[in-house]
């Protein structure tokens, strides 16, 4: 018996540093970047893809992933993302290094999303390109050769959340709904961004998720933060924002860095919510 407990407390561990491990340093990926078993992706829109990237990276804009028309913010189907990512060299047997300009939400988006597609192996380089230029590392502006891949989805639900999921979380207090935006735009206090918000919900600014040179906050500073909003590892997390952008960043410090076991991303966000009648807003 006392055997089978180590066991248990070895996986555990193995676990939580494997999460953690999702977090790359810019010394890390420039020993890696000219591994063939690597892919590094730029999560930003291809004008500033174009502007500057990292050497050898490919361009998946983190707007690819969405929809045209319709609710914003909701993704393609898994066999379009598929495409998309395929066509970019990504397959679920590279190891996917994304980054964006240097706060992470939109390197989060797409990490989020190739985790929901199965994707067992990608990381986030901890500061972006803020952090790779600081480094002096190579950029430039000619686009990468792509090799095509096949990316084969195989959807992870654990950590998708709808809006049926959403509504039943009502009074469960083993749920809470933690809403991604900065605090004057979740307050209603911002008049440009007033879509109020879902009941219930908690605010965690995902700008106080970094320190001031875009890298991510200790795991104490980010555990501190989630656990004073009441977000705690005995809980379901469900994660909102209006596009699912940011609540992506807090899915990645949560689930990636602070190995919380229960982390979900709701996709539709305030968007879809708000497009729903019956659905009440606090504003």
């Amino acid at each position: 018996m006392k055997k089978l407990f180590l066991t248990a407390i070895a996986f555990v561990a193995l676990g939580i540093v494997a999460q953690a491990q999702d977090l790359i340093t810019v010394a890390e990926l420039s020993s890696k970047i000219k591994d063939a078993n690597y892919v590094v992706v730029s999560a930003e829109v291809e004008t500033e893809y174009a502007k500057v990237h990292i050497n050898d990276a490919v361009n998946v804009s983190y707007k690819s992933l969405e929809k045209t028309g319709g609710v914003e913010g909701l993704l393609q189907s898994p066999a379009e993302l598929a495409k998309i990512f395929g066509a970019k060299g990504l397959s679920e047997k590279k190891t996917i290094v994304v980054y964006d300009e240097g706060a992470g939400k939109y390197a989060s988006r797409l990490y989020w999303t190739l985790k929901y597609m199965g994707a067992p192996n990608v990381k986030i380089l901890d500061g972006g390109m803020v952090a790779w230029k600081a480094g002096r590392k190579p950029v430039t502006k000619n686009p990468s050769t792509v090799k095509p891949a096949t990316f084969t989805p195989a959807l992870n639900k654990a950590i998708y959340a709808d809006m049926k999921e959403v509504q039943a979380a009502a009074g469960n207090a083993k749920v809470i709904l933690v809403d991604l935006r900065e605090v004057a735009e979740f307050t209603g206090k911002d008049p440009k961004n007033n879509k109020g918000r879902i009941p219930g919900s908690v605010n965690v600014d995902h700008t106080t998720l970094n320190a001031a040179n875009s890298l991510y906050k200790s795991k104490a500073e980010l555990e501190k933060l989630f656990t004073a909003a009441g977000a705690t590892k005995d809980k379901t997390i469900i994660l909102v924002c209006p596009t699912g952008v940011r609540a992506g960043k807090g899915y990645f410090a949560l689930k990636s860095i602070l190995g919380y076991p229960n982390v979900k991303v709701y996709e539709g966000g305030v968007n879809e919510w708000a497009a729903t009648a019956s659905n009440k807003l606090d504003k």
